[in-house]
This record gives structure tokens, C-alpha cells and sequence, in this order.
């Protein structure tokens, strides 16, 4: 690698970035508009519908720290390529999947290692390189929102498609329309990375994980991250089959994943701007926070298609935005070099709690025919994400000298 690579263009890698997490993540937001259709055809419960989803946030988060090291090491280009293969072969199998079992290896382990490579750690481990530090928040934020537009685009595609193919036929469009990635992936080609000699490094992956483990502010994030993972993905999820639970139609709950979407655009890029001009850690504060209470007033006001717009307006606005303040101080603190690798940790914190909210979610309700329990420990989980983020320190790591590579 050259010491000193050409950069790519500030929009290229903004606009091909973006259109990737649009993709990737934009289907993957949908994934709870499945639940009900696939459960009664096939007659599984809501627990193994929920258990697949679940191994998949998990699959995601402990296969993203390994693609972060290979985007780091090789970089992102080659990731996403193989990414987009697995997303799409992950789709197909989701379709035809006859047992839980295959279902939870294609829909859960497949698409999780397909998300790995395809959204936030690898790509902003190329925002980190490319982009100058005085506008790498700002950037961070502009990729986040593009996952929430691609929600707010996606969903309610994944809703017509379902309606007007049924179920399967759906998983197997997604499955070629999810191989656009391959193109946009050449637009993330870094200068330096086409050879097969590693990048120079000041640390080894063994020194900086030690660095990074051995320092407060990287374990309060990691818990803070498991927070939001725990929360976003129950409220993906089961909130369609809540919502149906109390009576209100499926294009209800498909519209309020379109708002939460829709408002998350405005949140993350929010969120990524204030985290130029003002610290971070008071920006994620706030954010768990405002979860715990929005969740608090959602449960004690009647329900109605109108209070569900309202609270999915504003979880909208809270959803991803922790994503571009948590990077981007990760970026401040310990460099870029080994950035996704590192965001890769951290996001496998948030999937431990992805996996924790929706397994609890169908679990708890088989077990109690209600998600009552599930949404307190989701506002409990808010105050303490809120506490734990307060006592971050951001400024950069101050080192002894410089580590042999």
C-alpha cells in the first residue's frame, strides 16, 4: 500500500456508499413483514420465525468483525463483492427453506454474513480513509441516512411485492435485486489496496484490540451499542404482529416501518452534523433517553393508527442515529486504521442485543401471549444506554510512541 494513495472522490464514495447501505439495509428492514405470512403457511411459531432473525444479528455482528479486518486488510471492494453473492443466495434459500432448520441456516447464519460485508463497518471504513476528519461525522451521517431512506423506500416495496407475489416469489426478486451492490462496489475501489501486499500499519489487529479493549470509553459504547441493537430490532420485528394483535391492519404496521424509516433519514444526518459542532456522547445521551420515554408514552396512550404514526415519527428520528456519532468516535479516539475492524466490535455488541430482542420477543409472547415484558426492558435498557454514554471520553488516545507493524 502506498503511503500516501490518491483519494477517490468525496461524492463517488458518498454516492455508491449510500446506494449500498439503501440496498442492503432497505431489505433488511422488511424482514418483520414476513413474519405472519411465513409462520401460517408453514406452521411454525413465532419463536422460530424469531430465532432465525436472531441468529442472523448475530451472524451479522460476529462475521462483521472478520469482514472488517479483511476490508482493513484488503479493502472494502473485495468484501462487498462477496457480500452481495451471499445476500442473494441467502435471499433464495429464505424462500424455499421447508424446515426451521434450514430456515435459520439461509434467512439467519447466509444473510447475516451477507450483511456483514455489505453495510456500516465496511463502508465506513471507507468513508474513514477517504474523507477528511472534519467532515467524516457529516459523512457518517449522510451514509446512515441513506440505510433509513432505503427503509423508508424498501419497506413498503417488500409490502406490494408480498401482496402481488406472495411471500416466495418476493424473497426471490429481492434475491436479484439485492446483486446491484456489485456494480456500485466499483465505485469503492480503493487506491492502494490492489495488490496482495497488506497495508503499513503502526499496530498490529493484536495491539489495537488490546488498546481498545483496555480503554473505558470503547466498553461504554460497546454497551450503549447493545442497547440500541436490543431495541431497534425487537421494535422491527414483532411490532407488525403487535400491531395486528390489537386490531389494526397490516398496512398500518407497513407504514409505520415506512415512517420510522422516512424521520430516520432527518435523525441520522442530524445526528451526524451535531456531531461535528458538539460532543458525541451528549448527542448518544440523549438519544437512549428520548427512546426510553418515547416507549414509555407509547404503551400508556390508547393505541390507534394515529398514536402508532406519531411514536413511529419519533423512534424514526432516533433510530440509526446513534450510528454516525458512535463511528465517528471510534474514528476520533483511535484512527482510521483499523476502523472497520474496531466498528466491527462494537456493531457485534449492538447484534448480542439484536439477538436478546427478538428472540425474547417471541419467546416471552409464546410463553405469555403478550410483548408487555419485552417493551419494559427495552425502556429500562434506554435509561441505562443513556447513563453509560454520559462518562465517554473523545479525544484521541494519546500512545507512547508508535508500535512496530
Amino acid at each position: 500500500m502506498h503511503m500516501n494513495p490518491p483519494k477517490l472522490s468525496m461524492f463517488q464514495v458518498l454516492a455508491c456508499g449510500a446506494a449500498i447501505v439503501t440496498l442492503s439495509m432497505g431489505i433488511r428492514h422488511g424482514f418483520g413483514l414476513w413474519l405472519l405470512p411465513i409462520t401460517q403457511e408453514m406452521g411454525w411459531t413465532r419463536q422460530s420465525f424469531a430465532l432465525a432473525i436472531a441468529i442472523q444479528n448475530l451472524s451479522w455482528g460476529l462475521i462483521g468483525i472478520f469482514a472488517g479486518m479483511a476490508a482493513d486488510r484488503f479493502g472494502a471492494f473485495r468484501v462487498l463483492l462477496g457480500g452481495a453473492v451471499l445476500y442473494g443466495l441467502g435471499l433464495a434459500g429464505m424462500a424455499l427453506s421447508p424446515t426451521p432448520v434450514l430456515f435459520a441456516l439461509t434467512a439467519g447464519v447466509l444473510i447475516g454474513a451477507a450483511q456483514a460485508g455489505t453495510t456500516y463497518a465496511v463502508i465506513y471504513g471507507v468513508l474513514g480513509r477517504q474523507i477528511a476528519p472534519e467532515r467524516r461525522s457529516w459523512a457518517m451521517g449522510v451514509a446512515a441516512a441513506a440505510g433509513s431512506f432505503g427503509q423508508f423506500l424498501m419497506v413498503p416495496v417488500e409490502g406490494w411485492l408480498i401482496a402481488g407475489l406472495g411471500w416466495q416469489q418476493a424473497l426471490l426478486a429481492l434475491s436479484l435485486m439485492v446483486l446491484l451492490i456489485v456494480p456500485l462496489a466499483f465505485g469503492l475501489r480503493e487506491p492502494g489496496f490492489k495488490g496482495s501486499a497488506p497495508p503499513k500499519r503502526e499496530q498490529t489487529i493484536a495491539q489495537a484490540l488490546g488498546e481498545a479493549f483496555r480503554y473505558p470509553s470503547f466498553n461504554l459504547l460497546m454497551a450503549g451499542y447493545f442497547v440500541c441493537g436490543f431495541q431497534v430490532v425487537f421494535i422491527g420485528v414483532h411490532m407488525p404482529s403487535y400491531l395486528k394483535d390489537h386490531g389494526l391492519s397490516p398496512q398500518v404496521a407497513s407504514y409505520a416501518l415506512a415512517l420510522i424509516g422516512l424521520f430516520n433519514v432527518f435523525g441520522t444526518y442530524i445526528a451526524g452534523t451535531l456531531g461535528q459542532r458538539m460532543p458525541k456522547r451528549h448527542i448518544l445521551a440523549f438519544i437512549y433517553f428520548a427512546r426510553a420515554v418515547a416507549i414509555s408514552i407509547f404503551l400508556l396512550v390508547p393505541l390507534s393508527p394515529l398514536s402508532v404514526y406519531i411514536f413511529s415519527a419519533v423512534m424514526g428520528t432516533l433510530w440509526l442515529s446513534t450510528v454516525p456519532p458512535t463511528n465517528a468516535t471510534i474514528a476520533q479516539i483511535f484512527g482510521v486504521q483499523h476502523l472497520s475492524m474496531l466498528g466491527g466490535f462494537v456493531f457485534f455488541s449492538h447484534q448480542i442485543g439484536s439477538f436478546l430482542g427478538v428472540w425474547l420477543g417471541g419467546y416471552l409472547y409464546d410463553a405469555t401471549g403478550s410483548y408487555d415484558v419485552v417493551w419494559y426492558i427495552a425502556i429500562a435498557l434506554g435509561v441505562l444506554a443513556g447513563l453509560v454514554n454520559l462518562p465517554v471520553k473523545e479525544s484521541p488516545i494519546q500512545r507512547a510512541a508508535p508500535q512496530p507493524a
